[in-house]
């Protein structure tokens, strides 16, 4: 192939640099402190750093709208059970894409974008950002293989301050 033909060369070359000096071969996968994180696909989040966590420390869960969907409970209890995760944070962030447009103007924006209609897309808009989440702490709390000892918090994260706020 030749001169960066896919487009990648950039990161295989980040990647090199970074295996230079990794250092987390063999790794045992657990959440050495024992925390899993829920939030958002938003760059701006640093899940880790934020709380003070390194790689290993924590497993990391991230969507749109950093909701607590059938996949992230699948994935907290496979932490709770299999990984040593006692406590869990539940956290979307301010000024977040998904709480600002409609279904519908989601869907407008996709099409005009790919070309083709997007109507049978669905997103994960967020109408009420704190109901949204008091709703996703309900989910965990109430979940049938998540027991009573395992911490549950919602906090809200701002992006402009990197403050994170406990609401639930």
């Amino acid at each position: 192939m030749g001169e960066d033909e896919t487009g990648f060369d950039d990161l295989l070359a980040a990647n090199r640099a970074y295996a230079a000096t990794f250092d987390l071969a063999g790794f045992d996968g657990i959440a050495h402190a024992g925390v899993a994180i829920v939030t958002c696909m938003d760059s701006r989040i640093d899940p880790l750093t934020m709380v003070g966590l390194r790689p290993g420390d924590a497993k990391i869960f991230r969507n749109p709208g950093g909701r607590v969907t059938e996949q992230a409970l699948e994935a907290l209890v496979l932490g709770v059970h299999l990984l040593n995760v006692s406590r869990i944070l539940v956290v979307p962030h301010t000024r977040c894409a998904m709480t600002a447009a409609s279904e519908r103007e989601l869907r407008q924006r996709i099409a005009e974008s790919a070309g083709v209609s997007a109507d049978w897309q669905m997103f994960s808009v967020v109408t009420d950002q704190l109901a949204a989440l008091e709703d996703d702490i309900q989910a965990i709390r109430s979940h049938p293989l998540i027991p009573d000892s395992v911490r549950v918090g919602g906090f809200v994260y701002d992006v402009d301050t990197g403050l994170l706020e406990q609401r639930f």
